[in-house]
């Protein structure tokens, strides 16, 4: 059991300590729990939209996992089995046993390391442009592990870099250029936080756990058999350049019961690109329609987002 202490940093929002170490955790709503996991370089924020619509009916806990956000990033293991550990005390601290857990990206490939080593704990899997299902992956994310590269993320994420850039966005819209995608804009704006020291570290060693120059080096595909007794969703962009879409092909070759979400004007984030239909698709499975395991998603309604 971790050592749980809490103090109170703004509404719903907490900072937990898990074994000495804060963990910056939004917990909201009451009812069925959910859990959000973020993805490399991003915060719990990145849900916010969709915890404050499944608030009204369930209780929905968003941490930032440590090395990212108001978490701590302190030196040690950044695995994906030290992840799901902190994640299974974290459920520990708030007294749940089991929940439906939503990871994107590397928040993906923890979800499904929590479902591997502690299936007790996840009753259902939402998988969003999730790693660990292929090698595939994109090049710049490649060369961030690649040795070296602590002396180059500094100059990309320093601030004059960013103004260059936030100043080349704000006129591509004012010349009427088509819109920037939330997905590249998170992207973008993400970067910005390797600026810090003690986040670019914990980036690195993040990344470099499950990242070498040839693509993702820790796939889950050889042990998605134990998932299949239970509910499975993915969710992915049809537009999506960080980890291909084709990744879904794959994963259901060993969850053939899985249901589906292919969102076609998504990037890598379809939660920020397409939060209406994403939402929409995400209350029907977490709720519980009825539906047989395998049954296609229903369409979501069309995005307000453009």
């Amino acid at each position: 059991m971790s050592n749980f202490e809490e103090a109170p940093i703004r509404d719903n929002t907490r900072l937990l300590e898990l074994h000495g170490q804060q963990m910056c955790v939004t917990d909201a709503g009451s009812g069925p729990a959910i859990l959000f996991v973020h993805g490399l370089m991003s915060s719990r924020m990145t849900w916010s939209d969709q915890w404050r619509r499944l608030a009204a009916d369930h209780r929905v806990l968003a941490p930032d996992l440590f090395g990212h956000g108001e978490s701590a990033k302190p030196l040690g293991d950044y695995s994906l089995g030290a992840h799901a550990a902190s994640l299974r005390d974290l459920l520990d601290a708030f007294g749940l046993d089991s929940v439906c857990v939503v990871g994107h990206s590397l928040g993906g490939g923890i979800a499904m390391q929590l479902a591997y080593l502690f299936p007790e704990r996840v009753e259902r899997l939402v998988l969003v442009s999730s790693g660990g299902l292929g090698r595939e992956l994109n090049p710049l994310l490649r060369a961030a592990t690649l040795p070296g590269s602590e002396f180059v993320l500094p100059l990309l994420a320093s601030g004059w870099v960013h103004d260059v850039g936030d100043s080349a966005l704000r006129m591509w819209s004012r010349v009427g250029l088509p819109a920037v995608s939330p997905s590249s804009t998170e992207a973008w704006q993400s970067l910005a936080t390797l600026a810090d020291g003690d986040t670019r570290r914990a980036f690195l060693a993040t990344s470099r756990s499950v990242i070498d120059a040839g693509g993702q080096t820790v796939g889950a595909r050889n042990r998605l058999a134990g998932l299949r007794s239970r509910d499975v969703l993915l969710v992915w962009g049809e537009r999506d350049r960080m980890i291909p879409s084709s990744h879904v092909e794959a994963a259901r070759v060993e969850l053939p019961h899985s249901q589906v979400a292919m969102l076609s004007r998504s990037g890598h984030f379809p939660h920020l690109d397409e939060p209406d239909a994403f939402a929409a698709v995400l209350a029907e499975f977490v709720r519980g329609s009825g539906r047989a395991a395998g049954d296609p998603v229903a369409p979501a309604p069309p995005s307000r987002s453009a």
